[in-house]
């Protein structure tokens, strides 16, 4: 009996140490992230979705028609910052910030003379030349994105942000098929390959992504409570995503997304 009542004294106090333990750190934690704000440092997460599509600006000659467009699935966003305020009253600062992303979309368009490269179904191979006819594109990429934005109150519950960002692609999609229409191979005066019906010819480009992506970040933020903020943010790449040695698309194209979602301030 004596054992069992020492076990259940033993666990209590386990317990409370536990617990108390954990309250300190909760404590030292929250006296940690005061000192910051008192020093100018504030912290957030944020979480949204983006919504947009990869582009070329502007639209070459070999594209006449856009027949559809759909954002291609949700296209979530997680990112953690810290920003620094330079004034007392923290009217102007600076964001640093790593965000994981993705970009998606699904277009339908309809081409002239648009250089391609599309798979051979009777025998696997590459065949080359050039479009005429309907072409439908897949984009779905996840990034490591690093922003790094001034900002600046204009209200104590609005701020505008603008900077850079530096994107890592971790995973990358590019591809699609093209139909209703005929494919000239090598070039406008070479042979004919039609399309008709349901025939189609697929193609995929995710191995010629470019890795690294930078551009343009701007936007604002809204504190709706104390910790909780509303954001818009519109993302502008500003380096082709595809590498420096494809040339089977001739013209660049660059992600242009706007990402809407909430953030908690510690």
């Amino acid at each position: 009996m004596m054992n069992k009542k020492l076990t259940h004294m033993a666990a209590l106090a386990l317990v409370l140490l536990l617990t108390g333990t954990k309250l300190y750190a909760q404590e030292d934690r929250n006296q940690g992230i005061i000192q910051s704000y008192l020093h100018g440092w504030e912290y957030a997460l944020k979480a949204g979705f983006s919504i947009g599509g990869t582009s070329p600006l502007p639209l070459p000659q070999e594209i006449r028609t856009i027949n559809g467009y759909t954002p291609g699935g949700v296209a979530i966003s997680i990112e953690g910052n810290t920003t620094k305020w330079f004034d007392p009253k923290k009217t102007w600062g600076i964001t640093f910030g790593v965000r994981l992303e993705s970009k998606k979309m699904t277009t339908d368009a309809g081409v002239k003379n648009y250089h391609m490269e599309i798979i051979n179904a009777e025998n696997g191979k590459p065949l080359a030349g050039l479009w005429t006819g309907n072409v439908k594109t897949k984009v779905n990429n996840s990034y490591l994105t690093v922003p790094v934005l001034a900002n600046y109150k204009i209200s104590s519950r609005w701020k505008l942000v603008a900077g850079p960002y530096f994107s890592y692609m971790m995973d990358g999609n590019f591809n699609g098929h093209v139909y209703e229409g005929h494919l000239r191979t090598p070039d406008a005066t070479g042979q004919r390959v039609d399309f008709a019906g349901e025939s189609i010819a697929t193609y995929d480009f995710s191995n010629d992504l470019r890795k690294f992506q930078w551009g343009v970040q701007v936007g604002g933020e809204w504190r709706a409570f104390k910790h909780l903020n509303v954001y818009a943010d519109l993302t502008w790449g500003l380096n082709d995503i595809f590498q420096k040695d494809f040339q089977t698309i001739t013209f660049a194209m660059y992600p242009i997304y706007l990402n809407v979602g909430f953030g908690y301030s510690f």
